[in-house]
């Protein structure tokens, strides 16, 4: 690793940064001047390089890992930015290396898009992977479900050591490799909580019948903010902070992942570390705006929006949809077509780039809306002006942007 590669990215990163352009700018320099940088920095970390992966979950999961892995005394490296692109953890890189290459943390945990963690691992072998689902999503991107499933297929031949698997996800449990693959998955009672992707485009919900492999960690149960984890064969209970049963499921990889790094990890205490992870940023994530709170809810596929509404739809919110269809929430969006939003009682503000789009499958599914507004600013202002909690379900770039306009309202 050349000294000279980390002083022209620090000085990039600072000028971005004075500019406001994108995190991902100094990565892109690093890969022009120094194709071994990401390589040379991560094999110096002593327990390796975590890689999560999959269509949904993945910010959340890898909070979790990171978290659980910290309260437990490991110094964790990670990319907070929320920048799933290879260039994004090379940018992350910069913030936490010294002038001198000096890259002090024990454990890399990173969250990769599906397409650039193969580009990822051709660089940098993991000695862990974490796969968490495949589900149709940006299908402009990344083609029919079969092509994300074989791009995780790509990382499991190139992960070294342990693999933890989604169980009841088909297609991961077709997934062959050299690693040690261990499973995650749900109990009977829940299975229907969760349907596969399949099931999101038939009448029926269905599953696949044949054997299932066992599952070291089984998310069992669940009531309100409760969770029940099963670990081995014995029962846990937890009280979590996390919005969204959707990540009570993703924690039970979490756990299962930490479990195989630190083998002689007591379940008790990852518990009970769990019970303080919060929600990551736009993933339920709450903001306090002169004392009220607004929560944000990322949808980006029909599968991720349907256990949403089944989370927060119901609830008594002032509540706004945003729909973008920028390159990060991909151009696609027929998909809102198989979600059913019956589930909402009203929706006070719909906007976004898609507005019209949203408002007219509200109405084909007869869910009352009140205003339709594009502009997200003025959409967000409206929502402000109505008393009492709000939650906005938005896609990436819509999530971004709202959280800025929120933002400047609690400076003002």
């Amino acid at each position: 690793m050349k000294k000279s590669s980390i002083m022209i990215g620090k000085f990039v990163r600072r000028v971005a940064r004075l500019k406001g352009d994108g995190s991902a700018l100094p990565g892109l320099v690093i890969e022009k001047i120094d194709r071994n940088f990401l390589r040379d920095c991560l094999k110096s970390l002593p327990k390796g390089v975590v890689v999560v992966s999959g269509t949904n979950g993945k910010t959340t999961t890898t909070k979790i890992i990171v978290e659980l892995l910290q309260s437990q005394g490991l110094k964790v490296f990670t990319n907070r930015s929320g920048s799933n692109f290879v260039r994004g953890v090379i940018a992350a890189i910069l913030e936490n290396i010294s002038p001198s290459g000096k890259f002090d943390f024990d454990i890399a945990v990173l969250e990769l898009d599906e397409a650039h963690a193969v580009r990822f691992v051709k660089v940098v072998q993991p000695k862990y992977a974490v796969l968490l689902n495949v589900m149709r999503d940006q299908l402009d991107r990344f083609g029919e479900i079969d092509t994300t499933a074989k791009l995780l297929a790509q990382i499991a031949e190139k992960t070294t050591d342990k693999i933890v698997i989604n169980r009841e996800d088909k297609r991961l449990k077709k997934i062959k490799s050299a690693a040690l693959v261990k499973y995650f998955g749900l109990s009977n009672k829940l299975l229907s909580e969760f349907p596969e992707d399949d099931a999101m485009f038939s009448e029926h919900h269905f599953r696949v019948s044949g054997k299932s492999p066992k599952a070291d960690v089984v998310f069992a149960d669940f009531k309100k903010d409760t969770a029940i984890y099963e670990i081995d064969g014995e029962k846990y209970e937890v009280n979590l902070k996390l919005d969204g049963v959707y990540n009570f499921y993703n924690a039970a990889g979490a756990l299962l992942m930490v479990r195989e790094i630190l083998p002689k990890s007591n379940p008790s205490d990852l518990i009970k570390a769990l019970g303080d992870v919060e929600s990551a940023f736009g993933r339920g994530e709450i903001m306090n705006i002169h004392g009220e709170k607004v929560q944000l809810l990322l949808v980006k596929n029909p599968s991720g929006f349907q256990l949403s509404l089944k989370s927060f739809g119901k609830r008594n919110y002032k509540t706004m949809i945003a729909i973008n269809d920028q390159y990060a929430d991909g151009r696609d969006m027929s998909w809102l077509w198989n979600v059913d939003f019956r589930t909402l009682k009203n929706v006070d503000v719909v906007s976004g780039v898609r507005a019209f789009d949203m408002a007219l499958r509200l109405k084909y599914d007869e869910v009352r809306f009140d205003k339709v507004e594009e502009d997200l600013t003025l959409a967000t202002e409206k929502l402000m002006k109505l008393k009492g909690k709000k939650q906005i379900f938005c896609t990436y770039t819509a999530m971004l942007e709202i959280r800025k306009i929120l933002n400047g309202r609690s400076l003002e």
